[in-house]
């Protein structure tokens, strides 16, 4: 009987679970919405997607997405071709559907076309899959007849599910602030890596493959589509890229702004969709204190993006809406982007081309948010109230459903300038480090190696003082630290790699081998090996040492008669006898050297021909 009872009781509160989600009792009420864009539903025939066939509430499993991009080829095989770009950590198979008007699906081939080539990803988050099935309508469109005018304007690079793996760990319960579809995806792959925080050290296979897609395509326009989470507001298609201010390609975000964004907006608008801005809130239970101006780092695909010149647009549909008026305000807008980017590929093109000549001295590799705030004229919002929860015990919001209008509103932008770093000539890095290397590659940053000795001076990154993260992030355990420069004496750089900043990728480069940048290699925790001594002295052999060191070295003398001056030195006798190690030819000269070097200087160096990346 208890048994009995138990079992009733689990059932009875699954389907309360269920009950809740089905009907988003939990969220908050919506503003009704009835946009013109409902007329790019098809109810039946050809290629009709399983997201219109169950009226904008469900999207397709993995194996009836990869079913649905082959019956699309199979519709329109002259202009859709299939590829495998990557596997995940699961085997389970990345696909891209390329479309071309001309039939020009290799890369090679595609570099031929007197068209622009617009590169979209979805599912990079696999719970936030509208992209998918707003492609699949469009490409649907384009395979049926109805939309011949799109591959007249672009080819087309599309990724329907980014993150595989997650997209299989699909449950009703996996966004509780999100409205549709009935099941969704996992925010993290198979190994719960984020994708979107892998751009720089590359740890995955699905993030690995895009970059690939990149460097053999080299796409004029990149779209990565988003679900955010955050407060209510009217917006249903929030999108940006890293504002001319705080960008460090700052003619093609003026580019974005004066010729993709107004196509965009418009087309969003004439289908009843409203286009907002890429903010978040400085706190979530007041909004008037103002919003967040995010400035990507080059983890995010925005970030890295801007970095490597790319025309770059992220796009975040906002989570409160539902699924189907997401899905289809992202065909309106890849539709206006198309437009816009057929228009305007020439004047984009030519802000690209000045940033990829354009090498700065400087480079800002940390922000931080403006203590003065700027102010948005108009932002529509959403009414709510506040009140003090018994369940958290401090002021919770409760939107109402209710437009509201607010004028004049703070926004603090990432202003602040915090760490700035002089920009070498070159990093060489030893032929130990392979690995990275082939991560260099695969930003598409050109190494050399080399043959033949340095004969300009070099500097070495030495670690002052250091701390390690107490948790890891992104399953790593992230370093930090302060250096000094000093002079790299007695390198022989044959076999060597050498990284010159003076090229199309250069900024890249930087905010990846300099050590100070907070998504480089070092900051990842490439080069924890550095932190480890290996070697160690007896002090029944170093004191006599240490004391005919000292006595010949009259100088060196004085320093640690300088350094017994300090009381706390002076009293410990470990720290005594480090010091005097650490000035012995027996030192580990490895330990807390940061292994890539540097020059400020143009380095005379004879390239290995053989090896030569570019």
């Amino acid at each position: 009987l208890l048994k009995r009872l138990l079992e009733k009781t689990m059932f009875a509160s699954l389907l309360f679970l269920s009950a809740i989600v089905a009907d988003n009792s939990h969220l908050p009420p919506l503003i009704p919405w009835k946009g013109d864009s409902v007329s790019l539903l098809q109810q039946q025939g050809p290629l009709t997607t399983d997201f219109e066939l169950s009226q904008g509430k469900s999207s397709p499993s993995y194996a009836d997405t990869m079913a649905f991009v082959d019956r699309l080829v199979a519709a329109n095989p002259t202009q859709f071709q299939s590829q495998v770009i990557g596997y995940s950590n699961s085997h389970r198979a990345i696909k891209m559907l390329v479309a071309s008007e001309q039939g020009f699906f290799e890369a090679g081939q595609m570099a031929n076309s007197t068209k622009p080539t617009i590169f979209i990803q979805a599912g990079i988050h696999a719970g936030e899959i509208d992209g998918k099935d707003a492609m699949f309508m469009l490409l649907r469109d384009i395979a049926t007849g109805k939309r011949r005018d799109i591959l007249k304007k672009v080819n087309i690079l599309f990724i329907p599910i980014l993150n595989v793996d997650g997209h299989e760990r699909s449950s009703a319960f996996n966004r509780i602030n999100q409205r549709g579809p009935e099941k969704m995806g996992f925010r993290t792959n198979a190994n719960n890596l984020n994708l979107n925080r892998d751009f720089t050290k590359l740890d995955t296979p699905e993030v690995r493959s895009v970059l690939k897609v990149i460097n053999d395509y080299n796409p004029n326009l990149y779209i990565d589509v988003h679900v955010t989470d955050g407060a209510d507001y009217q917006y249903d298609v929030t999108y940006g890229y890293n504002p001319v201010f705080a960008s460090e390609s700052p003619a093609i975000s003026d580019a974005l702004n004066q010729y993709i964004k107004p196509v965009i907006d418009e087309t969003l608008q004439k289908q009843g969709h409203i286009p907002g801005p890429l903010v978040f809130v400085m706190d979530k239970r007041d909004f008037k204190k103002g919003l967040a101006g995010w400035v990507a780092t080059p983890r995010f695909s925005n970030g890295w993006g801007d970095l490597k010149s790319l025309p770059t647009i992220l796009v975040e549909n906002h989570s409160l809406k539902p699924y189907q008026q997401r899905v289809l305000g992202t065909y309106v807008f890849l539709d206006g982007a198309i437009n816009a980017l057929s228009q305007y590929s020439h004047e984009l093109a030519n802000a690209v081309k000045k940033e990829q000549e354009f090498v700065p001295k400087k480079l800002i590799v940390k922000r931080a948010y403006a203590k003065q705030a700027d102010t948005i004229s108009e932002f529509k919002g959403v009414e709510y109230t506040s009140s003090m929860s018994a369940l958290s015990g401090q002021t919770e919001v409760k939107y109402l459903g209710k437009a509201y209008t607010y004028t004049d509103l703070p926004i603090y932008w990432q202003k602040e300038v915090e760490r700035v770093v002089d920009v070498p000539q070159a990093f060489f890095i030893p032929p130990v480090y392979t690995d990275i290397i082939e991560k260099l590659k695969l930003h598409g940053v050109s190494v050399n190696k080399l043959k033949g000795e340095n004969t300009q001076p070099l500097k070495l990154a030495k670690v002052l003082d250091y701390s390690f993260d107490n948790a890891p992030f992104e399953g790593r355990f992230r370093v930090s630290a302060s250096f000094d420069y000093v002079p790299a004496i007695n390198v022989n750089l044959d076999g060597w790699y050498q990284v010159n900043t003076q090229q199309k990728a250069g900024e890249l480069a930087v905010h990846l081998l300099h050590p100070e940048a907070p998504d480089s290699f070092f900051a990842w925790g490439e080069f924890n090996t550095i932190f480890q001594r290996t070697e160690y002295m007896e002090n029944y052999a170093l004191i006599p040492y240490a004391r005919k060191m000292l006595k010949d070295n009259p100088k060196l003398a004085l320093e640690f008669d300088e350094k017994l001056k300090d009381k706390a030195f002076s009293q410990d006798a470990k720290a005594r006898l480090h010091w005097l190690y650490s000035h012995t030819p027996f030192y580990d000269e490895a330990y807390l050297k940061y292994p890539i070097l540097m020059s400020y200087e143009q380095v005379a160096v004879i390239p290995d021909q053989k090896d030569k990346e570019i």
